[in-house]
C-alpha cells in the first residue's frame, strides 16, 4: 500500500490550497483518513480526520477554515485549506487506516509529507 500526497506549496496569507492524498495497492477497506502536520520545532498534530461514514473532526485552530473530504471510489482524501495564515506553515502528512484483506485488523499507512508555506 502506498499513499501519495500532493498540493503543497507557497501561498500568501489569506490564500487557499487544496491537498490530495491517494491510496493505492492491495486495499480491502479504508476506515479513517486524515491529515497531520508538523511545524518546525513543534510536535506533529492531528489537523483533521474523516471516517468511512463521513464524520469529520478538526483541531480547533482550523475549524471554519479547513474542510476534509474523501472520494471512496478513488481511495483519496482531500484537505481544502482557506484563509491560510503563517501559523499553518508546516509539513502536512496524510494517513489512512487500511485493511489489505477482509480479516485483517486495519493499520495506519502514511504519505510522504507535503510542505505548505504561508508567507508574504
Amino acid at each position: 500500500v502506498q499513499l501519495q500526497a500532493s498540493g503543497g506549496g507557497l501561498v500568501q496569507p489569506g490564500g487557499s490550497l487544496r491537498l490530495s492524498c491517494a491510496a493505492s495497492g492491495s486495499i480491502s477497506s479504508i476506515n479513517a483518513m486524515g491529515w497531520y502536520r508538523q511545524a518546525p520545532g513543534k510536535q506533529r498534530e492531528l489537523v483533521a480526520v474523516i471516517t468511512s461514514g463521513g464524520s469529520t473532526n478538526y483541531v480547533d485552530s482550523v475549524k471554519g477554515r479547513f474542510t476534509i473530504s474523501r472520494d471512496n471510489a478513488k481511495n483519496t482524501v482531500f484537505l481544502q485549506m482557506n484563509s491560510l495564515n503563517p501559523e499553518d506553515t508546516a509539513v502536512y502528512y496524510c494517513y489512512s487506516r487500511i485493511a489489505t484483506h477482509p480479516l485483517e485488523i486495519p493499520t495506519d499507512y502514511w504519505g510522504q509529507g507535503t510542505l505548505v508555506t504561508v508567507s508574504s
